[in-house]
């Protein structure tokens, strides 16, 4: 990892399999032997992390955010001797959540080779450039990098600390497609945060993020990933794509009918909002106005419902475990299930199975 010498230089319904879930801590220490660590990632990572002693290698802590999250080239601004670093990542299928913070003003240089970034600053500030797009991003605002393209994070502030999402090019690729009904648009150079898509996005990235570093549980089940992955991506495109003035029209009736079709044929399927707009041929938005014109509600409440009335035949029936009927209808979280079940019907599960 090439580190330059002092300059003024450049640099929240889900459910899928988690491939692969890894986690990479680093926290180094201080000339007084404490560990320098702060705010959201005080608790997590002092508790876990995995120390650079007392070090001035800034190779070290460098080699360290590349294996989390992307190779890069470091440039430090300031004559700190010591990378007071912490870092950690979480990988879920074509997806990477990281938190990083320097503890010293840096550059870094970056041209996120097949994949894209989100850097969003939880403190302090980034400021950014690639090609004629310059990007002031603080809490509430996100820089978007693209892939494979030459960005310069100019100055990375000595109190900032990120949380990054690493989003696969071509995956993201194809679920813009699907979502967007749209070729080719591009994304912007930054994300708003601080309302609406932007703010209920960010929420889902902490929350899932939080859960994926104590791993254990629902979030190594293999059904898991697919839906987890897609609602993030899915998630993101839609925060951070403006609505077309006028646009298309909802859905028609028979475009609704071919997805609600689809649901009843398959329900159990680890189905996306992605994947519903792109077998009706329209953007997920699209296809949400339709369904709540021509239904009365979302395309996600319509496949709950579905699933909920399938796994009440099995209950009744008794062909199986409450556990292993929800499962089989794609609820991997049977608490979750049971408090649905209940609301839809009035009664728990294991009601309905001894009725």
């Amino acid at each position: 990892m090439n580190v330059s010498p002092i300059t003024g230089a450049v640099d929240p319904i889900c459910a899928e399999v988690i491939q692969k879930t890894r986690v990479f801590d680093v926290a180094s220490r201080s000339d007084c032997g404490h560990t320098e660590l702060s705010g959201v990632f005080a608790s997590a990572v002092g508790q876990k992390g995995q120390r650079v002693a007392d070090t001035a290698d800034w190779d070290v802590a460098s080699d360290r955010v590349s294996h989390a999250y992307f190779p890069h080239r470091l440039s430090p601004l300031t004559r700190a001797a010591t990378a007071h670093l912490h870092v950690d990542s979480v990988e879920l299928g074509a997806l990477r959540i990281a938190h990083i913070g320097w503890g010293a003003d840096v550059s870094v240089d970056s041209e996120h080779r097949g994949a894209y970034a989100v850097n969003i600053p939880l403190s302090g500030y980034l400021q950014s450039r690639t090609g004629r797009h310059e990007v002031l991003s603080t809490p509430g605002r996100g820089t978007i990098c693209p892939a494979d393209t030459p960005t310069s994070i100019t100055r990375w502030s000595e109190s900032c600390s990120i949380l990054g999402v690493r989003l696969d090019r071509d995956y993201l690729h194809r679920e813009m497609v699907k979502v967007l009904a749209e070729p080719e648009r591009e994304l912007p150079p930054q994300i708003d945060l601080t309302t609406g898509d932007g703010r209920s996005w960010l929420q889902l990235v902490q929350s899932l993020s939080g859960r994926l570093r104590t791993g254990g549980g629902v979030w190594d089940n293999s059904l898991v990933a697919d839906q987890l992955s897609g609602a993030l991506t899915s998630a993101f495109i839609l925060a951070a794509m403006p609505e077309d003035v006028g646009g298309t029209q909802a859905a028609r009736p028979r475009i609704v009918k071919r997805v609600l079709d689809e649901l009843e044929s398959d329900p159990a399927k680890a189905w996306t909002a992605a994947d519903m707009a792109e077998l009706a041929g329209v953007s997920v938005r699209r296809l949400q106005e339709g369904f709540r014109e021509y239904v009365g509600c979302s395309p996600r409440e319509c496949l709950v419902n579905i699933r909920l009335s399938r796994a009440r035949l099995d209950l009744l029936d008794g062909s199986g475990t409450v556990a292993d009927i929800a499962l089989r209808w794609g609820f991997t979280h049977t608490g979750r299930f049971a408090a649905t079940y209940r609301a839809q019907y009035g009664v728990a599960p294991s009601q309905q199975m001894s009725q």
